[in-house]
Protein backbone atom coordinates (compact mmCIF):
# COMPACT_ATOMS: atom_id res chain seq x y z
CA UNK A 1 0.00 0.00 0.00
CA UNK A 2 1.43 3.36 -1.02
CA UNK A 3 1.62 5.98 1.69
CA UNK A 4 2.03 9.71 1.19
CA UNK A 5 4.80 11.37 3.14
CA UNK A 6 3.83 14.04 5.67
CA UNK A 7 6.86 16.28 5.19
CA UNK A 8 7.00 19.91 6.29
CA UNK A 9 3.22 20.17 5.93
CA UNK A 10 2.89 18.54 9.35
CA UNK A 11 4.99 21.26 10.93
CA UNK A 12 2.67 23.88 9.50
CA UNK A 13 -0.30 22.09 11.06
CA UNK A 14 1.14 22.29 14.55
CA UNK A 15 0.78 26.07 14.40
CA UNK A 16 -2.33 26.20 12.26
CA UNK A 17 -4.56 23.56 13.82
CA UNK A 18 -5.29 25.70 16.89
CA UNK A 19 -6.13 28.74 14.75
CA UNK A 20 -8.79 27.37 12.42
CA UNK A 21 -11.61 28.86 14.40
CA UNK A 22 -11.90 32.54 15.05
CA UNK A 23 -15.15 32.44 13.19
CA UNK A 24 -18.58 34.09 13.14
CA UNK A 25 -21.00 32.78 15.74
CA UNK A 26 -23.45 31.50 13.15
CA UNK A 27 -21.03 28.69 12.27
CA UNK A 28 -20.75 27.45 15.85
CA UNK A 29 -24.41 27.96 16.74
CA UNK A 30 -25.83 26.16 13.71
CA UNK A 31 -28.00 29.17 12.80
CA UNK A 32 -27.12 29.28 9.14
CA UNK A 33 -29.53 31.02 6.77
CA UNK A 34 -31.61 28.97 4.37
CA UNK A 35 -31.91 29.31 0.61
CA UNK A 36 -34.28 27.52 -1.76
CA UNK A 37 -34.07 26.10 -5.25
CA UNK A 38 -36.07 27.59 -8.11
CA UNK A 39 -36.14 24.37 -10.15
CA UNK A 40 -34.68 20.88 -10.00
CA UNK A 41 -33.66 18.29 -12.57
CA UNK A 42 -35.40 14.93 -12.96
CA UNK A 43 -34.05 12.35 -10.54
CA UNK A 44 -31.65 9.63 -11.63
CA UNK A 45 -31.73 6.32 -9.83
CA UNK A 46 -29.07 4.02 -8.42
CA UNK A 47 -30.49 0.69 -9.51
CA UNK A 48 -30.68 -1.52 -12.58
CA UNK A 49 -34.02 -0.13 -13.70
CA UNK A 50 -32.62 3.39 -13.78
CA UNK A 51 -29.31 2.40 -15.39
CA UNK A 52 -27.43 2.40 -12.06
CA UNK A 53 -27.12 6.16 -12.31
CA UNK A 54 -26.18 8.46 -9.45
CA UNK A 55 -25.87 12.25 -9.73
CA UNK A 56 -22.57 13.62 -8.50
CA UNK A 57 -21.04 16.78 -9.95
CA UNK A 58 -22.32 19.71 -12.10
CA UNK A 59 -20.72 22.43 -14.22
CA UNK A 60 -22.26 25.47 -15.93
CA UNK A 61 -21.51 26.46 -19.53
CA UNK A 62 -22.46 29.98 -20.56
CA UNK A 63 -23.58 30.42 -24.14
CA UNK A 64 -22.06 33.84 -24.84
CA UNK A 65 -24.01 34.17 -28.10
CA UNK A 66 -27.34 33.47 -26.41
CA UNK A 67 -27.18 33.24 -22.59
CA UNK A 68 -30.76 31.95 -22.48
CA UNK A 69 -29.45 28.77 -24.13
CA UNK A 70 -26.73 28.14 -21.59
CA UNK A 71 -26.35 24.58 -20.29
CA UNK A 72 -25.70 22.64 -17.10
CA UNK A 73 -23.52 19.58 -17.68
CA UNK A 74 -23.58 16.99 -14.91
CA UNK A 75 -22.27 13.53 -14.16
CA UNK A 76 -24.34 10.46 -13.32
CA UNK A 77 -21.48 8.01 -12.58
CA UNK A 78 -22.38 4.68 -14.25
CA UNK A 79 -25.29 6.51 -15.86
CA UNK A 80 -22.83 8.66 -17.81
CA UNK A 81 -23.46 12.37 -18.46
CA UNK A 82 -26.64 14.45 -18.37
CA UNK A 83 -27.08 17.85 -20.04
CA UNK A 84 -29.81 20.23 -18.87
CA UNK A 85 -31.19 23.57 -20.04
CA UNK A 86 -31.80 26.47 -17.64
CA UNK A 87 -35.27 25.12 -16.88
CA UNK A 88 -33.55 21.95 -15.57
CA UNK A 89 -34.96 19.89 -18.42
CA UNK A 90 -32.78 17.12 -19.81
CA UNK A 91 -31.61 17.81 -23.36
CA UNK A 92 -28.98 15.07 -23.75
CA UNK A 93 -27.93 11.83 -22.06
CA UNK A 94 -24.56 10.23 -22.85
CA UNK A 95 -24.10 6.67 -21.55
CA UNK A 96 -20.91 5.52 -19.85
CA UNK A 97 -18.92 3.12 -22.02
CA UNK A 98 -18.14 -0.39 -20.75
CA UNK A 99 -14.58 -0.82 -19.53
CA UNK A 100 -12.31 -2.80 -21.91
CA UNK A 101 -13.02 -6.53 -21.61
CA UNK A 102 -15.68 -5.91 -18.96
CA UNK A 103 -19.07 -5.42 -20.54
CA UNK A 104 -20.67 -5.79 -17.11
CA UNK A 105 -18.41 -3.08 -15.61
CA UNK A 106 -19.26 0.21 -17.30
CA UNK A 107 -17.24 3.37 -17.08
CA UNK A 108 -18.03 5.69 -14.21
CA UNK A 109 -18.20 9.38 -15.02
CA UNK A 110 -17.37 11.01 -11.72
CA UNK A 111 -16.57 14.72 -12.03
CA UNK A 112 -16.88 17.43 -14.67
CA UNK A 113 -15.45 20.89 -15.31
CA UNK A 114 -15.76 23.45 -18.09
CA UNK A 115 -12.86 25.19 -19.81
CA UNK A 116 -13.85 27.35 -22.77
CA UNK A 117 -16.10 25.29 -25.04
CA UNK A 118 -14.87 21.99 -23.65
CA UNK A 119 -16.42 19.80 -20.96
CA UNK A 120 -13.77 17.66 -19.29
CA UNK A 121 -14.80 14.62 -17.22
CA UNK A 122 -13.03 11.98 -15.16
CA UNK A 123 -13.90 8.38 -16.09
CA UNK A 124 -13.12 6.06 -13.17
CA UNK A 125 -13.83 2.94 -15.23
CA UNK A 126 -11.05 3.87 -17.66
CA UNK A 127 -8.70 5.83 -15.36
CA UNK A 128 -8.78 8.56 -17.98
CA UNK A 129 -10.19 11.91 -18.98
CA UNK A 130 -12.88 12.35 -21.57
CA UNK A 131 -13.21 15.64 -23.41
CA UNK A 132 -16.37 16.90 -25.12
CA UNK A 133 -16.86 19.93 -27.34
CA UNK A 134 -19.93 22.04 -26.53
CA UNK A 135 -22.12 23.54 -29.25
CA UNK A 136 -25.66 24.64 -28.38
CA UNK A 137 -26.53 24.62 -32.09
CA UNK A 138 -26.31 20.82 -32.20
CA UNK A 139 -29.97 20.31 -31.33
CA UNK A 140 -30.46 17.47 -28.86
CA UNK A 141 -26.74 16.71 -28.77
CA UNK A 142 -24.76 19.79 -27.71
CA UNK A 143 -21.93 17.60 -26.38
CA UNK A 144 -19.73 15.64 -28.77
CA UNK A 145 -16.75 13.63 -27.60
CA UNK A 146 -13.45 14.81 -29.05
CA UNK A 147 -11.03 12.77 -26.91
CA UNK A 148 -8.05 11.60 -28.94
CA UNK A 149 -7.88 7.87 -28.06
CA UNK A 150 -4.24 7.66 -29.15
CA UNK A 151 -3.28 10.37 -26.66
CA UNK A 152 -5.47 9.65 -23.65
CA UNK A 153 -3.24 7.51 -21.42
CA UNK A 154 -4.09 5.91 -18.09
CA UNK A 155 -3.59 8.50 -15.38
CA UNK A 156 -2.74 6.50 -12.25
CA UNK A 157 -2.72 2.85 -13.37
CA UNK A 158 -0.08 0.83 -15.18
CA UNK A 159 -2.54 -1.45 -16.97
CA UNK A 160 -6.18 -2.53 -17.12
CA UNK A 161 -5.70 -4.92 -14.20
CA UNK A 162 -4.84 -1.96 -11.99
CA UNK A 163 -7.77 0.00 -13.43
CA UNK A 164 -10.05 -2.83 -12.32
CA UNK A 165 -8.85 -2.25 -8.73
CA UNK A 166 -10.62 1.13 -8.95
CA UNK A 167 -7.84 3.35 -7.56
CA UNK A 168 -8.41 5.51 -10.60
CA UNK A 169 -9.16 9.10 -11.69
CA UNK A 170 -11.76 10.54 -9.33
CA UNK A 171 -11.98 14.29 -8.61
CA UNK A 172 -11.31 16.84 -11.34
CA UNK A 173 -10.66 20.52 -12.03
CA UNK A 174 -9.83 22.10 -15.40
CA UNK A 175 -8.63 25.60 -16.32
CA UNK A 176 -6.81 27.70 -18.90
CA UNK A 177 -3.67 29.58 -17.94
CA UNK A 178 -4.42 33.26 -18.69
CA UNK A 179 -0.84 34.05 -19.73
CA UNK A 180 0.17 31.09 -21.89
CA UNK A 181 -3.29 29.97 -23.04
CA UNK A 182 -2.36 26.37 -22.17
CA UNK A 183 -5.17 24.16 -20.83
CA UNK A 184 -4.67 22.05 -17.72
CA UNK A 185 -6.62 19.58 -15.60
CA UNK A 186 -5.95 18.16 -12.17
CA UNK A 187 -7.24 14.71 -11.25
CA UNK A 188 -7.24 12.98 -7.88
CA UNK A 189 -6.84 9.24 -7.33
CA UNK A 190 -9.67 7.38 -5.61
CA UNK A 191 -8.69 5.96 -2.23
CA UNK A 192 -5.24 7.58 -2.34
CA UNK A 193 -3.67 10.97 -1.70
CA UNK A 194 -2.06 11.37 -5.13
CA UNK A 195 -3.05 14.07 -7.63
CA UNK A 196 -1.95 14.38 -11.25
CA UNK A 197 -1.44 17.59 -13.20
CA UNK A 198 -2.35 17.04 -16.85
CA UNK A 199 -2.00 19.28 -19.89
CA UNK A 200 -4.75 19.09 -22.52
CA UNK A 201 -3.55 19.37 -26.10
CA UNK A 202 -6.03 20.06 -28.93
CA UNK A 203 -4.83 19.08 -32.40
CA UNK A 204 -5.55 20.52 -35.85
CA UNK A 205 -8.36 17.99 -36.45
CA UNK A 206 -10.28 19.07 -33.36
CA UNK A 207 -9.29 16.10 -31.20
CA UNK A 208 -7.94 16.61 -27.68
CA UNK A 209 -5.38 14.46 -25.91
CA UNK A 210 -3.42 15.02 -22.72
CA UNK A 211 -0.07 14.36 -21.10
CA UNK A 212 0.93 14.09 -17.45
CA UNK A 213 3.07 16.98 -16.21
CA UNK A 214 3.73 15.94 -12.60
CA UNK A 215 2.07 14.57 -9.47
CA UNK A 216 1.49 15.85 -5.96
CA UNK A 217 0.75 13.90 -2.78
CA UNK A 218 -1.17 15.33 0.14
CA UNK A 219 -0.33 13.96 3.60
CA UNK A 220 -1.94 10.83 4.95
CA UNK A 221 -0.82 11.46 8.53
CA UNK A 222 -0.34 14.59 10.59
CA UNK A 223 1.59 15.79 13.62
CA UNK A 224 -0.85 17.44 16.04
CA UNK A 225 -0.08 20.39 18.36
CA UNK A 226 0.23 17.94 21.28
CA UNK A 227 2.94 16.01 19.42
CA UNK A 228 0.75 13.01 18.62
CA UNK A 229 0.58 11.55 15.13
CA UNK A 230 -2.89 11.29 13.62
CA UNK A 231 -4.38 9.75 10.50
CA UNK A 232 -8.04 9.98 9.50
CA UNK A 233 -10.02 6.79 9.96
CA UNK A 234 -10.55 5.07 6.61
CA UNK A 235 -11.68 1.71 5.31
CA UNK A 236 -8.85 -0.86 5.36
CA UNK A 237 -6.41 -0.29 2.51
CA UNK A 238 -7.57 3.25 1.78
CA UNK A 239 -5.94 6.62 2.39
CA UNK A 240 -7.68 10.00 2.90
CA UNK A 241 -8.77 10.81 -0.64
CA UNK A 242 -9.79 14.05 -2.35
CA UNK A 243 -12.63 14.73 -4.75
CA UNK A 244 -13.81 18.34 -4.80
CA UNK A 245 -11.34 20.63 -6.57
CA UNK A 246 -11.43 24.02 -8.24
CA UNK A 247 -8.78 26.21 -9.84
CA UNK A 248 -8.29 29.96 -9.60
CA UNK A 249 -6.20 30.46 -12.74
CA UNK A 250 -5.76 34.20 -12.17
CA UNK A 251 -4.16 33.59 -8.78
CA UNK A 252 -2.41 30.46 -10.02
CA UNK A 253 -3.77 28.24 -7.26
CA UNK A 254 -5.81 25.05 -6.95
CA UNK A 255 -8.11 24.28 -4.03
CA UNK A 256 -8.43 20.61 -3.06
CA UNK A 257 -10.99 19.14 -0.68
CA UNK A 258 -9.42 16.21 1.18
CA UNK A 259 -12.63 14.65 2.42
CA UNK A 260 -11.74 13.67 6.01
CA UNK A 261 -9.11 16.36 6.56
CA UNK A 262 -10.18 19.78 5.21
CA UNK A 263 -9.37 21.81 2.15
CA UNK A 264 -5.99 22.81 0.79
CA UNK A 265 -4.52 25.60 -1.30
CA UNK A 266 -1.73 24.48 -3.64
CA UNK A 267 0.11 26.09 -6.52
CA UNK A 268 -1.66 25.26 -9.76
CA UNK A 269 1.62 24.03 -11.25
CA UNK A 270 2.00 21.55 -8.34
CA UNK A 271 5.19 23.17 -7.05
CA UNK A 272 5.82 24.23 -3.46
CA UNK A 273 4.16 23.07 -0.26
CA UNK A 274 0.38 22.64 0.14
CA UNK A 275 -1.34 24.85 2.73
CA UNK A 276 -4.27 23.53 4.78
CA UNK A 277 -6.77 26.41 4.74
CA UNK A 278 -9.41 24.95 7.05
CA UNK A 279 -9.78 21.60 8.77
CA UNK A 280 -12.87 19.52 9.49
CA UNK A 281 -14.32 19.59 12.98
CA UNK A 282 -13.02 16.14 13.97
CA UNK A 283 -9.49 16.75 12.66
CA UNK A 284 -7.18 14.97 15.11
CA UNK A 285 -9.93 12.93 16.78
CA UNK A 286 -8.80 9.31 17.35
CA UNK A 287 -10.92 6.69 15.62
CA UNK A 288 -10.75 3.05 14.59
CA UNK A 289 -12.51 1.15 11.82
CA UNK A 290 -15.18 -1.25 13.05
CA UNK A 291 -15.56 -4.10 10.51
CA UNK A 292 -18.84 -5.18 12.06
CA UNK A 293 -20.58 -1.85 11.46
CA UNK A 294 -18.29 -0.76 8.60
CA UNK A 295 -18.02 2.61 10.30
CA UNK A 296 -15.46 4.47 12.39
CA UNK A 297 -15.69 4.46 16.18
CA UNK A 298 -14.43 7.74 17.64
CA UNK A 299 -12.64 8.47 20.88
CA UNK A 300 -12.39 11.77 22.76
CA UNK A 301 -11.88 14.74 20.44
CA UNK A 302 -8.79 16.77 21.46
CA UNK A 303 -10.25 19.90 19.87
CA UNK A 304 -7.75 20.57 17.09
CA UNK A 305 -10.32 20.82 14.29
CA UNK A 306 -12.09 23.76 12.72
CA UNK A 307 -15.51 25.18 13.52
CA UNK A 308 -17.09 25.19 10.06
CA UNK A 309 -16.69 21.98 8.05
CA UNK A 310 -18.09 18.56 8.92
CA UNK A 311 -16.54 15.67 6.99
CA UNK A 312 -16.79 14.90 4.21
CA UNK A 313 -15.45 18.00 2.53
CA UNK A 314 -16.87 17.69 -0.95
CA UNK A 315 -17.75 19.99 -3.86
CA UNK A 316 -15.64 23.13 -4.23
CA UNK A 317 -16.53 25.92 -6.62
CA UNK A 318 -15.27 29.46 -7.15
CA UNK A 319 -16.99 32.54 -8.50
CA UNK A 320 -15.62 35.93 -9.45
CA UNK A 321 -16.78 39.34 -8.34
CA UNK A 322 -15.72 42.78 -9.67
CA UNK A 323 -12.20 44.10 -9.02
CA UNK A 324 -10.69 40.65 -8.64
CA UNK A 325 -12.79 39.68 -5.65
CA UNK A 326 -14.95 36.61 -5.29
CA UNK A 327 -15.81 33.63 -3.15
CA UNK A 328 -15.04 29.96 -2.69
CA UNK A 329 -17.97 27.66 -1.92
CA UNK A 330 -17.30 24.41 -0.03
CA UNK A 331 -19.79 21.60 0.59
CA UNK A 332 -19.80 20.48 4.22
CA UNK A 333 -21.42 17.15 3.47
CA UNK A 334 -21.53 15.80 7.01
CA UNK A 335 -24.05 18.39 8.18
CA UNK A 336 -25.65 19.23 4.80
CA UNK A 337 -24.45 22.85 4.80
CA UNK A 338 -22.25 25.04 2.62
CA UNK A 339 -19.41 27.33 3.69
CA UNK A 340 -18.31 30.45 1.84
CA UNK A 341 -14.72 31.75 1.99
CA UNK A 342 -13.16 34.85 0.49
CA UNK A 343 -11.37 34.27 -2.80
CA UNK A 344 -8.47 36.60 -2.03
CA UNK A 345 -7.93 35.95 1.69
CA UNK A 346 -9.63 32.54 2.15
CA UNK A 347 -11.35 33.80 5.30
CA UNK A 348 -14.70 32.33 6.26
CA UNK A 349 -17.52 34.71 5.27
CA UNK A 350 -20.61 32.72 6.25
CA UNK A 351 -22.65 29.74 5.20
CA UNK A 352 -26.09 28.47 4.32
CA UNK A 353 -28.24 25.39 3.95
CA UNK A 354 -30.24 24.54 0.84
CA UNK A 355 -33.56 23.87 2.56
CA UNK A 356 -36.83 22.33 1.36
CA UNK A 357 -39.35 24.72 -0.15
CA UNK A 358 -43.06 24.29 -0.71
CA UNK A 359 -42.47 22.10 -3.79
CA UNK A 360 -38.75 21.34 -4.15
CA UNK A 361 -36.73 19.62 -1.45
CA UNK A 362 -33.32 20.78 -0.28
CA UNK A 363 -29.87 19.21 -0.58
CA UNK A 364 -28.49 16.30 1.41
CA UNK A 365 -25.18 14.45 1.00
CA UNK A 366 -23.97 17.03 -1.51
CA UNK A 367 -21.03 15.85 -3.62
CA UNK A 368 -20.68 18.77 -6.01
CA UNK A 369 -21.71 22.33 -6.81
CA UNK A 370 -21.10 24.93 -9.51
CA UNK A 371 -21.55 28.70 -9.48
CA UNK A 372 -21.47 31.14 -12.38
CA UNK A 373 -21.65 34.84 -11.52
CA UNK A 374 -22.70 36.09 -14.96
CA UNK A 375 -26.05 36.96 -16.56
CA UNK A 376 -27.78 33.86 -17.87
CA UNK A 377 -30.63 35.39 -19.80
CA UNK A 378 -34.10 35.95 -18.44
CA UNK A 379 -34.07 33.08 -15.94
CA UNK A 380 -30.92 33.97 -14.03
CA UNK A 381 -29.91 37.57 -14.77
CA UNK A 382 -27.80 37.63 -11.59
CA UNK A 383 -26.07 34.30 -12.01
CA UNK A 384 -26.74 30.68 -11.07
CA UNK A 385 -25.69 28.10 -8.48
CA UNK A 386 -26.26 24.41 -9.23
CA UNK A 387 -26.11 22.10 -6.22
CA UNK A 388 -26.12 18.31 -6.11
CA UNK A 389 -28.70 16.59 -3.94
CA UNK A 390 -27.64 13.08 -2.99
CA UNK A 391 -31.05 12.18 -1.60
CA UNK A 392 -33.84 13.59 -3.72
CA UNK A 393 -37.35 13.58 -2.26
CA UNK A 394 -39.75 12.01 -2.74
CA UNK A 395 -37.88 8.72 -2.86
CA UNK A 396 -39.32 5.77 -4.75
CA UNK A 397 -39.32 2.47 -2.87
CA UNK A 398 -36.26 0.44 -3.79
CA UNK A 399 -34.75 3.25 -5.87
CA UNK A 400 -32.37 5.82 -4.39
CA UNK A 401 -32.85 9.03 -6.32
CA UNK A 402 -30.45 11.96 -6.67
CA UNK A 403 -30.51 15.11 -8.76
CA UNK A 404 -29.46 18.77 -9.09
CA UNK A 405 -31.03 21.95 -7.69
CA UNK A 406 -30.84 25.34 -9.46
CA UNK A 407 -30.53 28.38 -7.15
CA UNK A 408 -30.66 32.07 -8.06
CA UNK A 409 -27.22 33.39 -7.12
CA UNK A 410 -28.68 36.72 -5.97
CA UNK A 411 -30.80 34.91 -3.35
CA UNK A 412 -27.79 32.91 -2.16
CA UNK A 413 -25.61 36.01 -1.81
CA UNK A 414 -28.32 37.96 -0.02
CA UNK A 415 -28.95 35.12 2.45
CA UNK A 416 -25.27 34.84 3.38
CA UNK A 417 -24.81 38.63 3.43
CA UNK A 418 -22.34 38.81 0.55
CA UNK A 419 -22.02 41.93 -1.53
Amino acid sequence: MRRAQATSVSAVLVAAATAFAALPAQAAEGSLPQVHAKVETPAVFDDEEGGNASADDPAIWRNDADPNRSLVIATAKEGGIRVYDLDAREVQSIPAQPAPGHDDAPGRINNVDIVGNYAVVSDRGFDALRIYSIDANRAGAPLEEVTDPANAPLIFSADQAEVNDETTAYGLAAWQDPESGRIFAAASEAGRTTHALLELKPDAEGKVGYTKVRTLDLPAEFTLPNGATWSPCEEPGELPQSEGMVADPVAGVLYIGQEDVGFWRVNADFTGEPELVDAVRDFGAPATWDPATEECTYGEDPGFGGDVLTADVEGLTLWNEPKGQGYLLVSSQGDNTFAVYGRSDNKYRGGFALAPGSVIDGSEDCDGAAVLNAPLGERYPNGLAVIHDGYDDPQVEGREGSNYKFVDLAELKAAVGLR
